[in-house]
């Protein structure tokens, strides 16, 4: 292998390590994003929970 291919195969290694990292990164965001979408439908359906719970509760008396 002389300088020359070196420096090609080099170059396409950094660019591709780049573009996977930047894939990663952009999936991460997505993950994220799913994360807190999941944490808000738990949260609302924690909210309903409690709600009829309390109807329950007040329905008894």
């Amino acid at each position: 292998m002389n300088l020359e291919e070196f420096e090609q195969q080099s170059q396409e290694a950094v660019e591709k390590a780049l573009n996977e990292l930047q894939t990663a990164t952009l999936l991460l965001a997505e993950l994220e994003n799913q994360v807190a979408a999941a944490g808000n439908s738990v949260r609302s359906l924690s909210q309903l929970i409690e709600a009829l719970i309390r109807q329950s509760s007040s329905d008894r008396e």
